[in-house]
C-alpha cells in the first residue's frame, strides 16, 4: 500500500475514495471499504482512503478527546488488509481546519487525490466549521467529473456500529460485545522491551510490551491472545495499566504473561488480542497479595480458554 503524508504529491491515478477517521477499523468501517474496493475493481480505480493525524477532536479539544481506539500504523495495517492500495494521511492542523468545503474539493479530491467515484458514510461532514454535506459533495460531483455514494450504518445486534460504541464496550469491560462491533477481538500491538522483572521475581515472568496510546480505551486484567511469535498464536494473561501494587508507572505499560512459553523475544512485535476481563486494576497491600492473585488470574485465564 503506497502511503502518502499530505498533500503535496498527486495520486497515480483516478481514485475510487471514501474519507474518514476510521479509528479501531470496525464493521461499519470494513463493510464501507468493501463496497468501495468492488467499485474500484468495476472501473479500474485506484481503491484509496484519506484519513487524518490527529484525529480532527484531538486537535480542537485536546483534553476532551476521546481514547484512541488504533495508533495511526494499526490503523493503516487495518486498511491495507481491507484492500486499500493508497492512504493519504492528511495532517490536521489549523490551516487544514480553516479550509473552506469549496476548496477542500477542488485543491485535495480533484486536484491531488483525482477522484473518479466517493464514497462516504452516512454522517460524514467536512471544511471549516462542518459546512460541506452530502448534498455538496453530489453536486461537486456534477460540476467536476465524478460519482458520489453513500453508505448507511451498519448494525449488529440492533446497535449502530460506530467508533464510540466500541469504546463504551471496551471501557464496560465488555470485550465480547467490542468484538462483535470490530468484527474481531479488540487488539494492541506493541515492541517488547526490558522491564524490571518483577514478574518474573513472582513466578510469573512477562513481556513488558511498549504500546503508543497514552490513553488507551480500557485497562485491567485480561484473557489475551498473542500473535507474531513462531507456532503461535499463544494463550495468556495480560495487565494493562500503571501496577499501583508495585513501582507504579506514569504512563500504561502492558504486561503480558503467556502459558507453556519459554523463550527470549525481546525487540519482537507483539499483536495482543484482547479476548476476556478478568478484572479491574487494583492495589494490593504488599507482593504476597499481588502473587497470590496473580497466581489466580493466570489460572482464570486458563480456565477461559479450556472451556
Amino acid at each position: 500500500m503506497l502511503v502518502f503524508r499530505g498533500f503535496s504529491r498527486p495520486a497515480p491515478q483516478s481514485t475510487a475514495l471514501t474519507i474518514g477517521n476510521f479509528d479501531g477499523v470496525h464493521r461499519g468501517h470494513r463493510a464501507l471499504l468493501e463496497r468501495l474496493c468492488v467499485t474500484a475493481k468495476s472501473e479500474e480505480l485506484l481503491p484509496s482512503a484519506l484519513t487524518f493525524e490527529p484525529h480532527p477532536r484531538e486537535f480542537f479539544s485536546p483534553q476532551a478527546a476521546p481514547a484512541r481506539l488504533s495508533t495511526l500504523r494499526e490503523k493503516l495495517e487495518m486498511l491495507a488488509e481491507e484492500g486499500i492500495a493508497l492512504a493519504c494521511v492528511g495532517h490536521f492542523n489549523a490551516i487544514f481546519a480553516a479550509l473552506s468545503a469549496e476548496d477542500f474539493i477542488r485543491r485535495i479530491l480533484v486536484d491531488t487525490l483525482k477522484v473518479g467515484n466517493l464514497i462516504v458514510g452516512d454522517d460524514f461532514r467536512f471544511g471549516a466549521s462542518r459546512e460541506g454535506n452530502f448534498a455538496m459533495l453530489r453536486a461537486a460531483g456534477e460540476r467536476h467529473g465524478f460519482r458520489v455514494g453513500r453508505m448507511e450504518s451498519v448494525m449488529v445486534d440492533g446497535e449502530r456500529v460506530s467508533s464510540s460504541a466500541v469504546r463504551a464496550a471496551l471501557a464496560a469491560g465488555e470485550m465480547e460485545r467490542a468484538a462483535r462491533l470490530l468484527g474481531r477481538p479488540y487488539a494492541i500491538d506493541g515492541r517488547v522491551v526490558h522491564g524490571d522483572q518483577l514478574g518474573r521475581r513472582l513466578g510469573f515472568a512477562t513481556a513488558n510490551i511498549r504500546i503508543k496510546h497514552d490513553n488507551p480505551p480500557l485497562s485491567g486484567v485480561f484473557a489475551v491472545e498473542v500473535r507474531g511469535l513462531p507456532d503461535g498464536p499463544y494463550p495468556g494473561v495480560a495487565n494493562l495499566g500503571v501496577r499501583p501494587s508495585a513501582n507504579p508507572l506514569a504512563r500504561p505499560l502492558l504486561e503480558v504473561h503467556l502459558f507453556d512459553f519459554c523463550a527470549d523475544i525481546y525487540g519482537a512485535h507483539l499483536n495482543v488480542r484482547f479476548v476476556h476481563k478478568l478484572r479491574s486494576e487494583q492495589r494490593f497491600p504488599d507482593l504476597a497479595a499481588l502473587q497470590a492473585r496473580i497466581a489466580q488470574d493466570a489460572e482464570s485465564a486458563r480456565q477461559y480458554f479450556k472451556h
